[in-house]
């Protein structure tokens, strides 16, 4: 009797679906909360903790439907598959908030950027801040092939250490 294997695709959508929901989630709570113009290290902490338990969780899944067995590159599409469809809500997610539920969101961006920048070189003057900020406003839309870019190389880096841990072969015989 042929057994039937699992498919990574199935495991990725699944679990990449659940992790973009926990980012929007946790993006609503930050809105909600007027905290979703902080970069803090906690924040990319928590974002970084919901990424790793998604992925891991997708491949220890995959593991068990797998009669236990893992092979590395296995682990590495399903990193990669979750990273991806989280991405995708994200920059979604990301889209509709700076577009639809608060239009100047990314001119507050730019203007606490701006602050920052100011506080931290104080020799810049007001004219070169806003030559500065004009050019990141003409290249803005290179944000969102960039951030889905860097999930997948997290995506990618978790599924090679998840998968070195939990890698198991099937006998040849």
């Amino acid at each position: 009797m042929e057994e039937i294997q699992p498919k990574t695709g199935k495991y990725a959508l699944n679990f990449g679906l659940l992790l973009g929901g926990a980012y929007v989630l946790f993006s609503v709570m930050l809105l909600s909360m007027d905290m979703h113009y902080e970069q803090s290290l906690a924040i990319q902490g928590v974002n970084i903790a919901l990424a790793v338990a998604a992925i891991a969780l997708g491949i220890v899944q995959f593991k068990k439907a797998n009669e236990g067995y893992l092979k590395i590159s296995e682990a590495l599409k399903l990193g990669a598959g979750i990273a991806l469809v989280a991405g995708i809500i994200g920059l979604i997610y990301f889209f509709l908030l700076s577009n639809v539920i608060e239009p100047d969101y990314m001119d507050k961006v730019y203007e606490i950027g701006k602050q920052k920048a100011m506080a931290d070189n104080p020799k810049l003057t007001e004219e070169q801040m806003d030559k500065g900020i004009a050019m990141q406003k003409d290249f803005a839309w290179i944000t969102y092939p960039i951030m889905l870019l860097m999930q997948i190389i997290i995506g990618l880096v978790i599924g090679l250490i998840t998968g070195l841990i939990a890698k198991k072969q099937k006998p040849d015989y």
